[in-house]
Parts: C-alpha cells; structure tokens; sequence
C-alpha cells in the first residue's frame, strides 16, 4: 500500500522584482520514493509543473541556504524564521519562489512522523524498487542500443 503526505501551499512566483503573483503549490511525499519531495506548481494558463528534489535538501533550506544545481533553497532573511526563497533552474531560465516557512515545516513534520529522517533506507521495499527501476533502465538501454 502506498503512504504519502500531502498538502496545498500558496507561495508567490516573484516574476520581477516589480511583479509576483500567488500561486497554489502541492506539495507531496510518498514512502515509494522516501528520499525525495515533489513540488507541483499550478501556473495560471499552463499544465502543472512538477519538480521532484530530496527531502533533506528542503528540510536544511528552510534554516540556510543550500542547493546545488537546478534547485537552490534558502531563507528569505538569514536573520529572521519566516519566509523561504526556492529557486529552480532549467538550463539560463530560472523561476522563483517565496513560501512562508510554517506551511513547509509542518509539512516536513509530517513527513518525518511517516518516515523518519535518516530510516529511509530501512523501508522493506525500498531496495526492491531500485533494483526494479534499475533493471528497467538498463533494459531500456540495451534496446535502444
């Protein structure tokens, strides 16, 4: 059976430092996928966009800046616990992102009362599944070559 943790945030999409707009975000963990949170934004006029990034990364995010790469998560103000800035990137484009911190942290508690931090691996089907995807990839490969 699979668990997950929901829930609906509205964070603002800062287009410019002049423009930014509300926009109601899912976020969603599954003890499936236990390393990982996704984020699915519902941009007005456009299909959803999901981003699926580690857990951890959004849990050290909300208290210091942290990231490497595409997604870049920090404190809006290092001096004060309030709002949260994401920053994803894909390729030059980049979007941004601020969320008050409370929504994310109580989102994150409820992750972590599912699965703890650090027993991700101790899920009895985790290994199962990586092997599966694992050999889903290697098969997709030798096909393709």
């Amino acid at each position: 059976m699979r668990e997950s943790v929901q829930a609906e945030v509205m964070m603002s999409f800062l287009v410019s430092e002049e423009l930014s707009f509300r926009i109601p975000v899912e976020l969603r963990y599954e003890t499936c996928d236990p390393f990982a949170v996704q984020l699915t934004f519902h941009l007005p006029g456009d299909a959803p966009v999901t981003w699926t990034f580690g857990r951890e990364l959004l849990i050290d995010g909300v208290g210091r800046p942290c990231g490497d790469g595409d997604v870049h998560i920090a404190p809006a103000d290092r001096d004060a616990f309030g709002e949260v800035l994401i920053r994803l990137q894909v390729g030059g484009d980049h979007a941004l992102f601020r969320s008050g911190a409370v929504p994310l942290v109580t989102f994150l508690d409820r992750t972590d009362k599912l699965v703890p931090l650090g027993q991700e691996c101790s899920l009895a089907d985790f290994d199962a599944h990586l092997d599966e995807a694992l050999d889903r990839i290697l098969a997709e490969e030798q096909s393709a070559g």
